[in-house]
């Protein structure tokens, strides 16, 4: 069985392939989510506690959370169920999947480390990889640089280098911070507040005016009414 490890303190990741089933029989008849003592996997797994994310059968079938079978099933799927990407809006299928829950027929299984064992494991705890991307929204990068709120945030927005190559030149690339509160933000949002309170004056105006006319037609209406009926009881006399 193939375990592949993730480290989230660290960013690393490493594959670790294990022969001897009676090693990784701890991890069978556990579900997808639970989280298991890997000292059976060696000692230098000792004191180290994985939880399971996910998994493959032999034949490359995904393993699917909310399914409680250890073997493969058939199931009709849209786009939010997950082992699925429809093509086209509300579209449907049918799909084999595996169960959440990990058999001996499973090749490899999705793992995260949860609590640290007492050895160094190489490749995944000695070492650190930065990410990639750092944080695009505005309350995280002032988390992360520990910065107030009276600081500008655009000037500590990570930037990646990307190399030249033969179509384009060397530059560099950050992305849009999300949430960023600026006097031009500020300002739009005034003109909105501003332009919705004049559409209520002049709608409230407009609602007067029109029960004003509404009033006196009525007023009209029943004088003429009146009037009419008085002129018939002097030509009856």
């Amino acid at each position: 069985m193939k375990l592949n490890i993730a480290y989230p303190s660290t960013g690393a990741q490493k594959k670790i392939n294990i022969e001897d089933k009676n090693k990784v029989r701890c991890f069978f008849e556990k579900r997808i989510g639970q989280e298991v003592e890997a000292t059976t996997l060696g000692d230098e797994f000792k004191g180290y506690v994985f939880k399971i994310t996910g998994g493959n059968d032999t034949e490359g079938f995904p393993m699917m959370q909310g399914v409680a079978v250890p073997h493969r099933v058939r199931l009709l799927l849209d786009k939010n169920s997950g082992c699925y990407v429809p093509k086209r809006d509300g579209e449907r299928k049918r799909k084999s999947v595996r169960g959440c829950i990990v058999a001996e027929d499973i090749a490899s299984l999705q793992l995260v480390v949860v609590k640290k064992g007492d050895n160094e494991i190489p490749g995944l705890t000695d070492v650190s990889i930065p990410s990639a991307k750092g944080p695009k929204r505005a309350s995280n990068i002032r988390a992360l640089f520990k910065l107030s709120k009276d600081e500008d945030v655009r000037r500590y927005v990570i930037r990646r280098e990307l190399p030249a190559t033969d179509k384009r030149k060397a530059k560099s690339k950050a992305p849009k911070i999300q949430r960023l509160v600026t006097p031009v933000t500020i300002a739009r949002r005034k003109a909105l507040r501003n332009k919705k309170l004049v559409r209520h004056e002049k709608a409230a105006k407009e609602a007067t005016e029109y029960a004003k006319l509404v009033a006196q037609r009525q007023q009209a209406t029943k004088q003429k009414r009146s009037t009419k009926a008085s002129s018939k009881k002097v030509s009856t006399k």
